[in-house]
């Protein structure tokens, strides 16, 4: 079925999955260029987003100078292919990653601060000279500050004393001293994966200047003509040993109040103990964090609004706030990396082809939240990167992964990713490093149009109206900036352990949203943005009103936000705090904040309630305070969406008229059941998002709440569309109530080979079905491709309401036909689909083409040595980034496995 339906919402190019297209060697042509658009837009993707990469061996005449003439020529016929197919465009603003390149001389690299100690006594001259050590920095550092330190607590500058050539003119007069000379160094980190024209050292992001320079580049490419590119795209911060920035001690001074270079011995101290070098560690991390959002992300975005672009960005991995920083830009985007668990029957997970990770939706959220809470209309997705072994990814892995980000709050999925592959580059064509290969060449890609098209459906739906949460969840970021180990602090995806999984604002959000309730994270500054609307919180024009806000147990609190917080109950908000803040991050006048902040909180004059709740009330709304914070919401009468008892998970969506909820089952059972949803629905129309269907739900409604009907088997995920009034005019929808007698498909199966390689093997006459791997014939056990299988059933009379055909295991995707009629693409768990428009009574005719994976091809060339990967850089590597070698894997199952059967439905 189509996708624009009476009950969708207009399909546009962003509803559609996009994917990150790598110009491996800028290898790249017009003819090549146009071939494969056409190829990626018949397949049902949207966009593309040029990351420019290493490239292949043999190549190398070929290669485009990033950014040259030639290249900027190719990129114009990209813009304007792609507008001709109403496709979209976007560009990372660099290669390979982090941003870096030619440009960027080492006084305008990544820097790294330098502590050297001197020993001195009274009355003795340093007789070394103050001169970088190590020999790499010793053309590039910079002498910054040279501090004394005396045995008695003084603290004395002495930069003044130090000669050109690092002759300390300066003798201290009484006591035991030491010197810390501080250095502005060089990480040297060099643009990873860099394509050519791309290398070079790493820019400071922390530095307007190296910003500015770098971004000069683009625009003396671009001579005026602003190539039109949707949005420019940043990956995750990964610049590495860049602790420090030459502006640093004078942007300190400005934000913090104090001198940081009084506080050298704190800053550069191993105690990770003492209180006061957690705090000026702690005013340093908000230093580089408001250097890496004003000198870069807010320059940068400026630099692409001015170019009639916008900036999606992967904040995650930053030196920074990650609320805000998400919040600046115009798309925040996470990624998944890895795999996760899911209990669905038949989902194939081997444990030996994932990584040890579990993306984490909890994580997802700070990108998502950061659109919700700035009313940005998207929140997009870096999707599957390695989410299996290579080769060894399928469709129906992918489906369950892509439901987690869209339940959290993602409507803007970016494949990773696809390799250009020039036409003449034989199989396996040319591959990224991470997994998974979304290519022509890889044999599921007959079949990727039924996995594109329901993502297409769900983002058509999670694009409309806005997000709808209630609760604000106060991100306590200063109590992960105050720890005294360490000096930068990276908020990356593989450290949450360390940052984010012990808090209580993680296990708190966590466990609220286990139970139903909807929740975006807000930082300090947005608190401060933040005003109360008829009892509501606004958090922007743009953004749905929030119900209550929740600060959960934090110690460190600034005044400032304790202010605002006090400020938004006594204009009538809902505020509930899981425990009191205990004191004021930072160093600076920490007894005046100190007082002026328990002076605050003795204004909150609790009176004792039910259930441990103790209320405040205060101008028109009321402060709370309780442990268990369920309680409170109660107490308050913020519901939770009660149908996550039954295992579905959701994601609510506010539209003019009514609601969406999109509804995800994955527990290991099927969920037939009355679910009852909040608001004051009136009725519901079930839009089925693999298969585009639709139809009127069987609702009932009272006291506010609408009940409706649903049936989900393990896997699948079905759409509600709420109306609160007129009732819309649709078909009933047919549930599956009462099965009749079950048809196996038994009958003898036709199998001829199709499309594939290396050789297509000889058809064959099936008396049962099994993986082809397994059938006579020395071909089968190295193909990869599609076999098409082609069986009867007899219907002696066509009675029941609806027939369900079910294909039982499928290894690994498959397209239907019954009696010649396209019956749809089944591409994940249950491989089911309504097949009862398409019987007749009768002899009928079931064809599946069924697509297996690359693996058992990509063995059988590693056994006879075939060379297939010849790679500058990281050339190719495993899961483990350990060298690929797959000769010693044993064929993977492959063909449909069933059993087949098709059941009746009154």
């Amino acid at each position: 079925m189509g996708l624009a339906q009476n009950f969708w919402p207009t399909i546009k190019k962003e509803m559609h999955p996009w994917t990150r297209w790598w110009w491996m060697g800028n290898a790249v042509d017009e003819q090549n260029v146009a071939s494969l658009l056409k190829q990626y837009h018949d397949a049902g993707i949207g966009g593309v987003e040029i990351t420019p990469i290493y490239g292949a061996v043999g190549y190398e005449q070929r290669y485009l100078d990033f950014l040259s003439p030639k290249w900027m020529d190719v990129l114009n016929y990209t813009v304007k292919e792609a507008t001709s197919l109403n496709m979209g465009v976007d560009m990372n603003t660099g290669t390979g990653w982090p941003f870096g390149g030619p440009q960027i001389t080492p006084e305008l690299a990544a820097s790294k601060l330098l502590i050297q100690k001197y020993p001195l006594k009274a009355g003795d001259a340093l007789t070394e000279k103050i001169q970088v050590n190590d020999a790499r920095q010793k053309a590039v550092a910079k002498l910054q500050a040279v501090m004394a330190y005396g045995d008695k607590g003084e603290v004395i500058d002495v930069t003044a004393k130090v000669a050109a050539d690092g002759t300390l003119n300066w003798k201290p007069t009484t006591g035991n001293w030491q010197l810390l000379a501080a250095f502005d160094g060089k990480s040297r980190q060099m643009v990873k994966r860099a394509a050519p024209g791309g290398e070079g050292l790493v820019m400071d992001h922390l530095n307007k200047k190296a910003v500015d320079v770098y971004l000069k580049r683009f625009d003396d490419a671009y001579q005026g003509k602003i190539p039109g590119i949707n949005n420019y795209f940043n990956d995750s911060y990964e610049v590495f040993g860049a602790d420090w920035s030459p502006a640093l001690f004078d942007e300190f001074q400005k934000r913090r109040g104090y001198d940081l270079k009084q506080h050298l011995l704190e800053l550069s101290s191993k105690d990770s103990t003492n209180e006061n070098v957690a705090r000026v560690k702690s005013d340093y991390r908000e230093t580089m964090s408001d250097m890496v959002l004003h000198n870069f992300t807010e320059n940068w975005t400026d630099w692409t609004h001015k170019n009639h672009s916008k900036t999606r960005n992967q904040s995650h991995g930053s030196p920074g706030n990650l609320l805000d920083l998400y919040g600046t830009v115009d798309v925040p985007e996470c990624e998944t990396f890895g795999s996760s668990y899911f209990p669905i029957p038949g989902l194939r997970r081997d444990s030996a082809d994932v990584r040890n990770v579990d993306p984490d939706p909890m994580m997802f959220k700070f990108a998502t939240s950061a659109a919700h809470v700035n009313g940005k209309p998207f929140a997009s997705s870096e999707t599957f990167t390695w989410l299996a072994e290579h080769f060894k990814a399928s469709l129906s892995q992918c489906k369950p992964e892509v439901e987690n980000i869209f339940l959290s709050g993602v409507n803007h999925v970016f494949f990773h990713g696809t390799a250009y592959t020039p036409q003449d580059v034989p199989f396996p064509g040319w591959l990224f490093y991470a997994s998974v290969n979304f290519s022509p060449t890889n044999t599921f890609w007959p079949h990727i149009k039924g996995m594109n098209d329901y993502i297409t459906r769900c983002q058509s739906v999670l694009q409309d109206g806005k997000a709808d949460n209630d609760i604000l969840m106060y991100w306590p970021v200063y109590d992960v900036w105050n720890k005294a180990s360490g000096m930068e602090m990276l908020l990356a995806i593989h450290g949450i352990n360390a940052w984010l999984r012990p808090t209580q604002f993680y296990q708190q959000s966590k466990q609220l949203t286990q139970k139903g309730y909807t929740i975006d994270f807000i930082s300090d500054t947005q608190v401060g943005a933040t005003k109360v609307v008829s009892g509501m919180l606004q958090t922007n024009v743009n953004a749905s009103p929030y119900k209550v806000i929740i600060i959960p147990e934090c110690k460190m609190m600034p005044v400032a936000t304790l202010r605002n917080i006090l400020q938004l109950a006594n204009n009538g908000a809902t505020v509930i705090f899981q425990k009191l803040p205990e004191d004021v991050p930072g160093l600076n006048d920490l007894e005046g904040r100190r007082k002026v902040f328990k002076q605050m909180l003795a204004t909150l004059k609790f009176s004792a309630g039910k259930n441990s709740i103790s209320e405040f009330k205060t101008g028109k709304g009321s402060v709370l305070l309780a442990s268990d914070l369920q309680s409170a919401l109660d107490f308050k009468q913020v519901k939770r969406e009660a149908l996550t008892d039954s295992g579905l998970e959701f994601n609510r969506r506010r539209i003019d008229g009514g609601k969406y909820y999109y509804l995800v089952n994955h527990t290991a059972k099927a969920i037939d059941q009355q679910i009852i949803l909040n608001g004051d629905g009136k009725y519901a129309v079930i839009l089925d998002p693999q298969s585009g269907d639709s139809g009127m739900a069987e609702t009932s409604s009272a006291n506010h709440q609408l009940t409706v009907h649903l049936q989900l088997k393990s896997g699948e995920a079905l759409i509600l569309k709420v109306y609160n009034q007129q009732k819309p005019a649709v078909n009933n929808w047919v549930y599956l109530n009462k099965p009749t007698k079950t048809i196996s498909v038994n009958n003898n199966w036709n199998l001829h080979f199709t499309a594939g390689g290396p050789e297509l093997p000889a058809g064959q006459k099936l008396s049962k079905l099994g993986s082809w791997t397994e059938l006579p014939g020395p071909k089968v056990t190295a193909f990869s491709g599609s076999g098409v299988y082609t069986s009867t059933i007899f219907l002696p009379v066509k009675t029941a309401k609806e027939y369900v055909l079910n294909l039982g295991r499928v290894a690994e995707s498959a397209h239907v036909w019954i009696n010649g009629k396209d019956a749809g693409i089944l591409w994940a768990n249950p491989f089911e689909a309504r097949i009862g428009k398409y019987l007749h009574a009768g002899t009928n005719t079931i064809k599946v083409e069924v697509a297996n994976l690359m693996a058992n091809r990509i063995s059988d060339m590693d056994k006879k040595g075939i060379q297939w990967r010849k790679y500058h850089e990281i050339n190719f590597v495993n899961i483990n980034y350990l060298p690929f070698d797959a000769s010693k894997w044993q064929p993977m199952a492959s063909g449909l496995i069933g059993p087949v059967t098709v059941v009746g439905y009154n």
